[in-house]
């Protein structure tokens, strides 16, 4: 099998090695060239070895590269994956300084106090535009993989402006239906078939069975004689939290992943609204965030510690087990032609998740063979969930791409003022000024005139 797979933002190196050792375990792909690019030389070099040691320690047969420039690392490319975040965490929280000071919280929209923040929103756009520009342009045929925040957007942007190419998101988001099945007793998750359609970070569980026996039958056995006393043990980073499960009781389906996490986006606000309501819910964000910043920069850290230390054996602290990451098994159903069922971020052109409009990005399940993606009809979601999602995810998402396709000011602005939190126009214009006036954010200012 001779497939060429390029990572774009390689320096990622907890990502870069879930891959390459998906891949080490994946005989199909034996052969394959795995070019690894980042313009971050140094974070570029310590994923680079790291991942030749691990393959070497595996014996896998592999060939790996690494460059700094994205022309190159494209040439002859069959899949492009792009893990990329432009300005890392630092830019992220910068903003979220910022919006904290002018009354915003956790909990509102997805564009403000969110992993996605239309500032860090901006340029990964940029470089999504970018990266797909040169690919039609140097392996035109080349699947793009996009696992790179934000996919919602992203993919709905990318397939409006580029219909000719091959473009899928990838989300573990709607994962998390298998730690809610270890928590109700069902531990085996080949026995466990699901629906989870939305968009991405908005998924609800609509369909569930475990060994042909209803989901939620389980569930609401569950709740009524365990879950108090599962909620009085629970850590920040429990499945089931009774938000969830509040959520559950108003709209008849399970919201899965960044949904109705306590990290993520908050969702919804009203859980939110001051530190007493949060307390009551069990949620706390802020603590939740400052935990994930430390385990990604520890996490950084230990890699680049055991990148440096060669007298160790990179598989005794990272076993070859595979990561349940869908990138690897994706690309093996398309190379291949090993059809599977798999959860992809497509445009919603065959009205997969009803309601949606068809040039939107849905998460779907999806059929992919060597003929292609092909994405399957889901079942409506109920009337709460499918218009919160077009008043929350495709409402603003279309705004804020309007914005970036015309230049407008005004059009950020109008965004930020469908956040709950925003309470006036001179609160809203003080959140955008301040973060335009960031010296990081000289880009953003000239292009939003």
């Amino acid at each position: 099998m001779t497939t060429k797979i390029s990572i774009i933002g390689a320096g990622s190196a907890v990502f870069s090695l879930s891959i390459i050792r998906d891949l080490c375990l994946t005989p199909n792909l034996k052969g394959s060239t795995v070019c690894f690019m980042d313009i971050n030389q140094e974070r570029l070099d310590a994923a680079y070895n790291l991942c030749a040691r691990f393959a070497a320690e595996v014996d896998a047969t592999l060939h790996l590269e690494k460059t700094t420039d994205r022309l190159e690392a494209l040439q002859g490319s069959d899949f492009v994956i792009n893990t990329a975040l432009v300005g890392g965490h630092e830019g992220l929280r910068a903003g979220w300084d910022i919006a904290r000071k002018h009354g915003y919280r956790f909990g509102g929209s997805l564009h403000v106090m969110h992993d996605e923040p239309f500032w860090n929103n901006f340029y990964q756009l940029q470089l999504f535009d970018s990266v797909i520009q040169d690919i039609l342009a140097i392996c035109p045929d080349a699947w793009y993989v996009q696992s790179a925040n934000p996919v919602m957007g992203g993919i709905t942007h990318l397939a409006r402006k580029y219909p000719q190419a091959k473009i899928v998101g990838l989300c573990h988001g709607y994962g998390e239906i298998y730690e809610i099945a270890k928590v109700l007793g069902l531990e085996d998750r080949e026995q466990l078939s699901f629906e989870i359609p939305g968009v991405n970070h908005f998924v609800w569980l609509t369909k569930a069975y475990y060994k042909g026996e209803n989901f939620y039958h389980v569930l609401d056995k569950w709740i009524e004689t365990e879950s108090e006393q599962y909620w009085a043990t629970m850590d920040r980073h429990g499945s089931l939290r009774p938000k969830q499960i509040d959520l559950y009781q108003r709209f008849g389906v399970l919201p899965i992943g960044d949904t109705g996490s306590v990290g993520g986006g908050s969702w919804g606000w009203w859980y939110h609204t001051d530190e007493q309501t949060q307390q009551r819910w069990q949620e706390d964000p802020e603590d939740w965030w400052h935990w994930y910043f430390q385990a990604t920069e520890g996490g950084v850290a230990e890699m680049k510690r055991i990148s440096a230390d060669t007298s160790t054996r990179v598989t005794d602290h990272y076993p070859p087990e595979h990561s349940h990451e869908s990138i690897i098994t994706l690309i093996e159903s398309l190379a291949c032609d090993i059809p599977r069922v798999l959860i992809v971020d497509v445009q919603n052109a065959g009205e997969y998740v009803p309601g949606i409009p068809r040039d939107f990005a849905v998460e779907v399940p999806a059929l992919v063979s060597k003929r292609g993606i092909d994405a399957i009809q889901t079942h409506a979601l109920p009337p709460g969930p499918l218009n919160y999602a077009l008043r929350d995810c495709v409402a603003p998402w279309n705004l804020e791409l309007a914005a970036y396709d015309t230049h407008r000011k005004q059009a950020l602005l109008e965004l930020i003022f469908m956040d709950p939190w925003t309470k006036s126009e001179q609160q809203a214009q003080a959140l955008l000024e301040e973060i335009l006036a960031l010296p990081e954010h000289t880009a953003m200012r000239e292009y939003y005139r």
